[in-house]
């Protein structure tokens, strides 16, 4: 099975966005995922913003990413963008850091003006890291999070069609990986 990494760009240590990818990383884990959750809040601030990719902690998280075969993305939405702290984050990764991923943007926000957020601004940083495939973004509105049983069948949805696709491109990584020598 494909080993995902869950990433939260909260800053908040309690937060709606955490609970999202929380409950996506569970439902990715009962399916047979193996599933490791990234909290860049815990990373140490300084060397994050100094994108000091020596230091032990900063180290292993880049590693973490790298060595997933898909991502889950989770971010609230601030005056219309993505965290700044998961834009830290995906600054001091390597340039392709995606390349031959999944990805499953999530955000939470207080208003669906906020939806676009995640294809006009976090879209296309995602794109300049080449991955195999951005799967549809998948917005919850704050409103949402009073209707838990509809909010979860709502992100239950996108995640069995996340799952789909990460299992139909790892299956596919060995056939991807010999075309180029075998051309």
């Amino acid at each position: 099975m494909p080993t995902i990494l869950a990433v939260s760009g909260s800053p908040s240590p309690v937060s709606f966005t955490h609970r999202v990818l929380t409950h996506t990383a569970e439902r990715l884990g009962e399916r047979g995922h193996l599933v490791d959750v990234l909290a860049v809040r815990a990373l140490p601030a300084a060397e994050l913003l100094a994108a000091d990719t020596t230091h032990p902690d900063i180290a292993t998280a880049v590693r973490q990413f790298t060595e997933a075969d898909a991502v889950v993305l989770a971010t609230p939405v601030y005056k219309a963008a993505y965290s700044g702290l998961l834009k830290a984050f995906l600054d001091l990764l390597p340039q392709f850091a995606l390349a031959g991923k999944v990805v499953l943007p999530l955000a939470t926000g207080g208003s669906l003006a906020h939806v676009l957020a995640l294809d006009y601004g976090l879209r296309p940083v995602l794109m300049s890291m080449q991955p195999a495939a951005v799967a549809e973004s998948f917005f919850v509105h704050a409103e949402q999070a009073e209707q838990a049983e509809a909010m979860a069948a709502q992100l239950d949805g996108a995640t069995d069609r996340f799952a789909d696709l990460v299992e139909t491109l790892h299956r596919q990584q060995p056939a991807r990986r010999l075309a180029p020598a075998a051309a």
